[in-house]
C-alpha cells in the first residue's frame, strides 16, 4: 500500500471541471432557453448536467480516502477523526442552509434539503465506514444499501398509491419526505425533493464508488496500471447501470435509483482516468507539463470548488433579487437588466443564454484566480 499523496493536481482538475460545469448550467441568461444537454432530464433518462452531482459526490470520495488513508497511516485517533469530519459535515450541511434561506429567511418554508446538504449527510455516514471498514466491507456496503433502496421504492406500499410507482411525488421516498419535512421542500415540486432523505442511500453510495477509487490509487500498483484499470472500470459501471436501467429501475436523478448511482459512478471513473493519466500518471513528465499547463485553470477552480459553489449561488439570487424601478413604474431585477443588451444579439435566444453563462462562470473563475494569486484557500 502506498502512502497517500498530499494532493493529486488530477482531483484538483476534475473537481474545477465540475464546478465549472455547474456554474455553467445553474447561471443561464433565459430558463426557457436552453441547449438540451445544459437542462436536467425532465424524469427519466440522463443528460449532461445530471452528471455533475454525482461527479462531486465521486470526487469527495476519492478525496476521503486519501487524507483518512494519510492520517490513518500517521496512527490519528479514529473517534477524533470521525468527530472533525461530524463538524465538517455540520459546517457544509449549514452552509447549504443558509443560502436556502437567503434572501428571504422565511423559516416557515425554508427548503431544508439541498446539494451541500446531501453532499454533508454522505460525508457524515461515509466517514466510519471509510474509517473501520476495508474495501470488502465497503462494496458490500455499497450492495446492501442499494438493496435496500430498492425493496423500498419498489415493494413497500405507498398510503392511497401503492408500490413501485416511480411518478413525480408518488414514490416511496416523496412519500417520507412530505412526511417528515412537510413544507420544507423543493418549492418547484412541493410534494417531492431531488435532495430527499431515502434517496441519499444510493447517494452515499456514489460516494463510496469514489472512497474505493481512492483507495485504489493508494494502492502499489503503477499509476499507468491504475488509470487503465479506473478506465476499465468504469466501463463495467456503464454496462452494470445500463443493465440495471432495464432490469430494476431507470435511470433517474432524481430518485437517484440504483441505476443512475452506478452508471454515473461509470463516467465519473472515465473522466477522472483520463484526467489521472494525464497529470499524474503518465510516463512522459513533457506530457504531463503540458497537459498541466492546459488544465491549470481546472485547478485553479478545484483548489476553491465550495467557496465558489456558496458564492455562486449566493450571486445568482441576488440577481434575482436586487431589483430597480424604471421610468414607466416597472420593476426588473438586477439580473435581468444585466441580461438585456446580452439577449439583444443576434445570435438566436438559445446562444444568448448560453453567453450569460459563460460570461457568469468567466466571474467566478477570475474570482478564483485571484484567490489562488493570493494563496487564499478556504477550507471547511
Amino acid at each position: 500500500m502506498r502512502d497517500a499523496p498530499a494532493r493529486l493536481v488530477s482531483l484538483d482538475a476534475f473537481r474545477g471541471f465540475t464546478i465549472a460545469a455547474m456554474v455553467l448550467v445553474n447561471n443561464p441568461g433565459d430558463w426557457s432557453h436552453l441547449y438540451g444537454p445544459l437542462e436536467h432530464a425532465k424524469w427519466h433518462g440522463w443528460t449532461f448536467t445530471d452528471c455533475i452531482f454525482p461527479f462531486f459526490l465521486f470526487i469527495g470520495g476519492v478525496a476521503m480516502a486519501l487524507s483518512l488513508g494519510r492520517l490513518a497511516a500517521g496512527g490519528a485517533d479514529k473517534p477524533a477523526l470521525l468527530l472533525k469530519l461530524a463538524r465538517r459535515a455540520a459546517l457544509i450541511f449549514l452552509i447549504g442552509f443558509l443560502l436556502n434561506l437567503i434572501p428571504y429567511f422565511n423559516f416557515d418554508k425554508v427548503r431544508i434539503p439541498g446539494v451541500l446538504q446531501r453532499i454533508a449527510l454522505c460525508t457524515l455516514l461515509a466517514a466510519p465506514i471509510v474509517v473501520y471498514c476495508g474495501w470488502r466491507a465497503q462494496l458490500a456496503i455499497i450492495a446492501a444499501l442499494l438493496t435496500l433502496y430498492s425493496v423500498l421504492m419498489l415493494w413497500v406500499p405507498v398510503p392511497g398509491i401503492g408500490a413501485g410507482v416511480l411518478e413525480p411525488g408518488r414514490d416511496f421516498g416523496a412519500w417520507v419526505d412530505r412526511t417528515l419535512l412537510g413544507k420544507h421542500l423543493w418549492v418547484q415540486a412541493k410534494t417531492w425533493d431531488p435532495e430527499g432523505l431515502v434517496s441519499t442511500l444510493p447517494a452515499l453510495c456514489s460516494q463510496l464508488f469514489g472512497v474505493l477509487a481512492g483507495q485504489w490509487l493508494m494502492s502499489a500498483v503503477e499509476r499507468r496500471v491504475q488509470a487503465l484499470w479506473l478506465l476499465l472500470a468504469g466501463l463495467a459501471c456503464l454496462g452494470v447501470g445500463a443493465i440495471l436501467d432495464t432490469m430494476l429501475m431507470p435511470i433517474n436523478k432524481s430518485l437517484w435509483t440504483p441505476s443512475f448511482c452506478v452508471w454515473m459512478t461509470g463516467w465519473a471513473a472515465i473522466v477522472f482516468s483520463g484526467f489521472y493519466w494525464l497529470l499524474d500518471a503518465n510516463p512522459s513528465a513533457g506530457l504531463r507539463t503540458a497537459a498541466a499547463r492546459w488544465m491549470r485553470p481546472f485547478v485553479i477552480y478545484g483548489m476553491n470548488a465550495l467557496f465558489i459553489f456558496a458564492v455562486s449561488g449566493f450571486v445568482a439570487k441576488m440577481l434575482g433579487y436586487v431589483k430597480f424601478a424604471r421610468p414607466d413604474g416597472s420593476l426588473h431585477s438586477l439580473g435581468s437588466m444585466l441580461y438585456a443588451p446580452i439577449a439583444a444579439l443576434p445570435i438566436g435566444a438559445v446562444n444568448t443564454s448560453l453567453l450569460h453563462a459563460l460570461l457568469f462562470d468567466a466571474c467566478m473563475f477570475a474570482l478564483a484566480w485571484a484567490m489562488w494569486r493570493k494563496k487564499w484557500f478556504v477550507k471547511v
